[in-house]
């Protein structure tokens, strides 16, 4: 006897669904309510003992008067300018170097990659210590090349600089990988025309490569802001902040707001902050990559 195909495609449905339960359950706990919490939480203010206390918009206005917050902003502003150009103009150099066809290619691809892989914690403890500046490597090969050593991490000057560069070693690996992906996707017969009517190679990057590239460019851009906006633990390893909050960046400030200092609702109300400004940004990159971003 034939089944009834609705019937039979109402079965399916509810097996999908029961399936998808257990996920949608979590992002329910997980996500989505401590989103919404928080967003209560930012209008409340709260110490984790007490119940929370509806005070409006008083966190957002301590937030905006605190110089505290606004030098946060300040660093972390500086730090996402120079680790994403860093990052990204580095990896793409790194990436086109690396699709030649060379001896042992796969092998440096590898090593490149290894430090993305590689534990945050584990990598910050690591360049602490190169950056010490008694027994650190890199003051010894200053001295041993006549240069004056540098205080690193405990200079308002250097301090948030050595952090960018162990974040854009960091993340190289990853925009390289990303950037190889768009280079292989690349037809060799744009080249091969290109070269028939006797493109030079940097014009053949400049008008072929760069914008069959844009739309993996772009990828990497949205991902890498979002992420260097997030930045914490090499920070909190390394600087912790300092020296004078010079290396205090918007994520720690968080931190150091709820858990440090208890103060959940004015936390939260920075949380928010930082989501708008992201979500704007993003949108600001979208609109932007209908000008730039080519595709096919």
């Amino acid at each position: 006897m034939a089944r009834n195909p609705s019937r039979l495609r109402k079965q399916e449905e509810r097996w999908a669904y029961l399936f998808l339960l257990p996920q949608f359950l979590g992002l329910v706990c997980f996500v989505l309510g401590p989103v919404l919490a928080s967003l209560f939480l930012s209008f409340s203010e709260w110490n984790l003992v007490a119940p929370p206390q509806w005070i409006g918009l008083e966190n957002y206005r301590v937030s905006l008067q605190t110089a505290v917050f606004w030098q946060t902003w300040r660093n972390t502003i500086y730090y996402v300018v120079a680790s994403v150009t860093g990052s990204v103009f580095l990896s793409l150099a790194l990436a086109l170097a690396l699709n030649e066809k060379l001896r042992g290619v796969t092998l440096y691809r590898g090593i490149y990659f290894l430090p993305v892989v590689t534990s945050a914690v584990a990598v910050s403890i690591v360049w602490r210590w190169l950056y010490n500046p008694e027994f650190g490597l890199f003051n010894a090969l200053l001295t041993a090349v006549g240069l004056p050593t540098l205080p690193w991490l405990n200079s308002l000057q250097w301090a948030m600089p050595s952090v960018v560069i162990m974040s854009v070693w960091q993340t190289l690996g990853y925009n390289m990988v990303i950037f190889l992906a768009g280079l292989q996707g690349i037809g060799d017969h744009f080249y091969e025309a290109a070269e028939i009517d006797g493109a030079t190679a940097w014009q053949r990057f400049r008008f072929i490569t760069l914008p069959l590239l844009s739309p993996t460019t772009f990828f990497i851009f949205v991902t890498a802001i979002i992420g260097a906006f997030q930045a914490f633990n090499q920070i909190y390893i390394m600087t912790n902040g300092g020296p004078a909050n010079a290396t205090r960046v918007i994520l720690l400030h968080i931190y150091i707001l709820a858990f440090r200092l208890f103060k959940i609702g004015e936390a939260s109300a920075v949380s928010w902050a930082l989501f708008l400004i992201l979500f704007c940004l993003t949108l600001v990159n979208f609109f932007v990559a209908r000008k730039w971003v080519h595709y096919g």
